[in-house]
């Protein structure tokens, strides 16, 4: 099998309900998609999910690079994963956003080869995930009304988004915590927001609060002090924009420096370096989280997969899409309050809608 033409599509997206976080925030969603075409007469689809703020990539740059990757491809079994995802890397240091679009449309190609769904492609079951639902950063009034209304309709989890100062993060958490009671789990994301000493100060003062972890509370690299934190807290601390590969993953896992790992496509890569980061957790003793972006169900649904397939992977956090003010995606999972429902046909299961990609800009490299 080879691949003879790709086609590359710029969306844009309006966001009827935008998250603010500690770093910033977008009201539209310009993701790219992909559509990877086989001599076989199979295909395959994926999503470019960037965040400026955490990978790198503009909508410009990720048009650039994708151009780039497809010209690699073309001629490429693409059943051959592992090896074009080496090419991929050797071609281009980093660009994970545009690496995981094509990952996943290989891997729906190859489950799609096998008759197969993905998370049986990757050796594991079908089973239930719950996702959490987050609340953006504004008045703590405004979150707490929020919360409950999600918790209202069904979700059981909910992740806060802070990062601001201790005085104003407590009050946020305190209020959603009289609001939706103490059966709910709440977690928080700092987004790198403090410093050391306010996230050890804060992560003291809100333990009669019950939060089930603190994700990413310091900047990205400052590992020293993210260890310090963790031994200081009896809080677990999630790693989030500290790990994009393996490597990383290998460093804060054997260094003590974070409790879970939180895995998201397009800061890794994709599936396969999904996988890779997931064996190291794994090897170490460490749960994972899934992640995500500002994503449609097409993103969703692959993370979802790989979710589905590792049982290592603990914690849900697939909510990327419920902001947006279209679906562009046919199949795929759906949700049951919040429960994620994944497809059993073969490949991802999801589909991109024919007329929505006609109304975007597109190229073809073939």
């Amino acid at each position: 099998m080879k691949i003879t033409k790709i086609k590359i599509y710029s969306a844009r997206i309006a966001l009827t309900d935008p998250v603010r976080t500690a770093l910033g925030m977008e009201e539209v969603c310009r993701n790219l998609f992909v559509k990877i075409k086989t001599d076989s007469g199979l295909y395959g689809v994926g999503e470019i999910a960037h965040f400026d703020a955490v990978t790198g990539e503009t909508p410009d740059i990720c048009s650039a690079a994708a151009k780039a990757c497809a010209r690699l491809l073309l001629g490429k079994d693409p059943l051959d994963i592992r090896g074009n995802m080496a090419g991929l890397q050797r071609h281009l240091a980093h660009n994970t956003a545009v690496k995981a679009g094509f990952d996943m449309a290989m891997y729906d190609i190859c489950g799609k080869a096998a008759g197969l769904p993905v998370y049986t492609l990757l050796g594991g079951s079908k089973r239930t995930l719950t996702t959490d639902r987050t609340v953006g950063i504004d008045i703590p009034e405004k979150m707490a009304q929020k919360a409950k209304d999600l918790v209202d309709k069904g979700f059981h989890k909910i992740k806060v988004k802070l990062g601001t100062t201790i005085a104003a993060d407590l009050s946020r958490i305190r209020i959603i915590r009289e609001r939706v009671g103490e059966e709910i789990t709440l977690l928080a994301d700092a987004n790198q927001g403090w410093d050391f000493p306010t996230a050890a100060a804060f992560l003291k003062q809100v333990r009669p609060y019950h939060l089930a972890y603190c994700e990413q509370p310091l900047a990205s690299r400052d590992f020293e002090h993210m260890k310090k934190l963790r031994q200081k807290s009896t809080i677990p601390i999630a790693a989030d924009e500290s790990v994009f590969n393996a490597q990383e993953a290998f460093r804060l896992a054997a260094g003590g420096i974070c409790d879970i790992l939180n895995i998201k496509l397009s800061k890794s890569g994709g599936i396969f370096a999904g996988e890779q980061i997931c064996d190291v957790a794994e090897s170490l003793g460490l749960p994972c989280m899934i992640g995500c972006m500002e994503e449609t169900r097409l993103c969703l649904t692959a993370a979802a997969h790989l979710a589905s397939a590792r049982t290592n992977i603990q914690h849900i956090d697939l909510d990327g899409h419920f902001g947006l003010e279209a679906d562009p995606v046919t199949g795929g999972i759906r949700y049951d309050q919040d429960r994620i429902i994944l497809p059993d046909t073969p490949g991802l299961g999801a589909d991109l809608d024919e007329a929505f990609l006609a109304q975007c800009d597109s190229v073809c490299i073939c």
